[in-house]
């Protein structure tokens, strides 16, 4: 263990000696900076190392892939021993480390899985790239699906959430606010850009429970908990607000703390600007007031960035633990930041750190820690020790059998999809339908009913008519018999009488 007796955690060595970190000042986070190759993940390495032998376990965004080597033995090189001989290291010894993997798109790890209830509108809203007035309209739609007892689990949940909404926003109008269709549609197509990144991955259940990311070996070290960040990276949006999600949630689970010897858990944000980049000045607020507020709770969090000046200043000010490694000018702009990084510490009157910070070799930083009564120290110019684990990647066939071997295996493995608000709004629709079929048969039934009635007493009257028409003609028949006998016998009477009269006159 690279640690002295006192407790204090070793991490680097420079022209005044050791350096080292006040575990008890560790939840005043920190800040590991430096331009691409100058040994940011060497340094996040040792630090995350040192945590775990104290019992703490870690969480780290694995960006670059080569953390995953912390589940394996490190092995010696030309580079590590000079620094082993270097600083005066003592049974120096190789080690792995307890380690999970976690992956959003569940390839390379234990599947991460968060429901759209738990990520909130604030945070889903700026994943989805919403404007003010698309993300009121969000707030109103989880509000309405709070209110109503419906869980927002997935993307299809809120998709027909939407709907719903949408068909009775003049029901909710009054005690809501104004829901437009257009900003509806707007979220819509917002959600089908998310669900070609992923984002049906990533909205489900079994949710990741915060808490099994505390866990230690058989000899008290705690877990290196290591999310598969390669992929996701490609997606910075989602990558960041999921970093945010789980900071949020760390923050609600831990109950309060107070002054600790050393934190519950460390947490290292690879490509911390991500974070930030694009957020509105809300949600900046919000993450400096989580970041305040959540080393009270025993949690060290510490951002990996290019440039300290990629984190907000409101942010940058709640830490308290610096290692800045070299960092380039080749613009005025990178000339003003470089500037401020070095009025960031504390003055070394040995050495002009503005101009140390563009001369430092790979390895080498500008370190500066709390000491225990959390006064800044004085800036030192100190090489980073070397890790114990490895620095390559570990092959898949490894991290597989690490998953597989999980007691977390079978809990995330397979998804869930229980009754939420897609299947009883469905359930509601699929009944109005019904009922409304029902009505529109029975309607229809009635209408038929009224035909088959209406054409029996059109028969009937018919009928009647036709009988009556039948006999009337009898009764003429009858008279026309009578007549024509009459008529006859008439006509053989006044035939006779002409035949006699004619006769007779012919007669005369």
């Amino acid at each position: 263990m690279l640690m002295e007796e006192n407790g204090k955690i070793w991490a680097a060595t420079g022209g005044d000696g050791r350096v080292f970190l006040e575990p008890s000042m560790a939840n005043r986070h920190g800040l590991i900076a430096g331009a691409t190759g100058t040994g940011k993940t060497v340094t996040l390495k040792v630090i995350a190392e040192s945590f775990s032998e104290m019992g703490v376990p870690v969480f780290i965004a694995d960006i670059k892939g080569d953390v995953s080597g912390m589940c394996m033995p490190g092995s010696e090189n030309k580079h590590i021993r000079r620094s082993i001989d270097t600083m005066g290291i003592e049974n120096f010894t190789y080690t792995s480390y307890p380690t999970r993997f976690f992956d959003v798109y569940g390839k390379n790890g234990h599947p991460v899985r968060t429901t759209i209830s738990d990520m909130g509108p604030e945070l889903l809203g700026r994943l989805l790239g919403l404007n003010e007035t698309q993300s009121g309209v969000l707030r109103i739609v989880f509000r309405i699906a709070d209110d109503s007892g419906m869980l927002l689990l997935d993307l299809k949940d809120l998709r027909m959430m939407l709907m719903h909404v949408a068909e009775h926003s003049a029901e909710y109008k009054i005690k809501y606010g104004n829901v437009t269709s257009q900003s509806v549609g707007a979220i819509q197509r917002a959600l089908l850009a998310m669900e070609d990144e992923g984002g049906n991955q990533f909205f489900g259940e079994p949710s990741l429970v915060i808490s099994d990311w505390f866990d230690w070996d058989m000899n008290g070290r705690g877990t290196m908990n290591i999310l598969e960040c390669a992929e996701l990276f490609q997606h910075p949006l989602i990558y960041g607000s999921f970093l945010l999600w789980m900071l949020t949630e760390l923050y609600e689970l831990l109950p309060e703390a107070g002054d600790l010897a050393q934190p519950k858990i460390a947490f290292f944000f690879d490509e911390a600007h991500l974070l930030f980049k694009d957020a509105p000045k809300a949600l900046v607020e919000k993450v400096e007031q989580v970041v305040r507020l959540i080393r009270s709770k025993g949690v060290s969090v510490w951002f990996i960035t290019q440039n300290p000046s990629d984190i907000p200043e409101s942010v940058l000010a709640q830490i308290g633990n610096r290692i800045q490694h070299a960092l380039r000018a080749y613009t005025p702009n990178e000339q003003k930041a470089i500037r401020a990084a070095a009025k960031s510490f504390r003055v070394n009157d040995r050495f002009n750190t503005e101009t140390v910070i563009q001369e430092l070799a790979t390895g080498e930083a500008l370190v500066s820690f709390l000491d225990e009564n959390g006064i800044p120290g004085v800036v030192q110019r100190a090489n980073i020790l070397p890790p114990r684990s490895s620095m390559n990647a570990a092959e898949p066939s490894l991290i597989s059998s690490i998953i597989q071997a999980s007691p977390l295996y079978e809990k995330y493995a397979e998804p869930l999809d229980r009754e939420s608000a897609y299947e009883v709004l469905t359930a509601a629709l699929e009944e109005a339908e019904e009922k409304e079929e029902a009505e529109k048969r029975e309607e229809e039934e009635r209408k038929q009913k009224e035909a088959e009635e209406k054409k029996k007493a059109s028969e009937q009257k018919a009928k009647e008519k036709e009988n009556k028409k039948k006999a009337s003609s009898r009764k003429s028949s009858t008279l026309g018999k009578v007549a024509s006998s009459t008529v006859n016998s008439i006509g053989r009477e006044f035939g006779r009488q002409i035949v006699r009269g004619l006769f007779g006159t012919l007669k005369k």
